[in-house]
């Protein structure tokens, strides 16, 4: 196994450790989520995004959807994106309800839309995408 084969992501949602991680040339990209972000005590996901989008423009960056409905994943998903070119958005393989985002997935990532598949737990999730 080649050690450049593997990229290390950080994963939080603290300005301050994100901007020390980024000086750390092993990080490739970062990646975050409402969860972390509200323990971190965010209270403004766009705003947080943006200040770390100030700090981080030269590595991949994952931003998570948070609506459980397909049709608001779809606009979350368009409008993250738009906040800047090393912008990916993170999309559960399946909503709370179990409804598959297969097809969400594949129409965002034909819109040139990079998208982070969170949460594949089976093959045919796999073979579907």
């Amino acid at each position: 196994m080649k050690i450049e084969n593997i990229k290390i992501f950080a994963d939080g949602a603290d300005l301050k450790s994100i901007n020390e991680l980024n000086k750390n040339p092993i990080i490739s990209g970062f990646t975050t989520n409402p969860t972390l972000m509200r323990a971190a005590g965010v209270t403004n996901y766009k705003e947080f995004a943006q200040r770390v989008l100030n700090h981080i423009d030269d590595k991949p960056i994952s931003f998570e959807v948070f609506a459980d409905d397909i049709s608001e994943m779809k606009k979350q998903a368009i409008e993250i994106a738009s906040w800047a070119d090393n912008v990916n958005v993170k999309i559960p393989i399946t909503n709370t309800k179990q409804e598959s985002t297969v097809d969400l997935i594949t129409e965002l990532t034909k819109e040139g839309i990079t998208c982070n598949v969170t949460a594949i737990f089976t093959i045919d999730q796999v073979k579907k995408l």
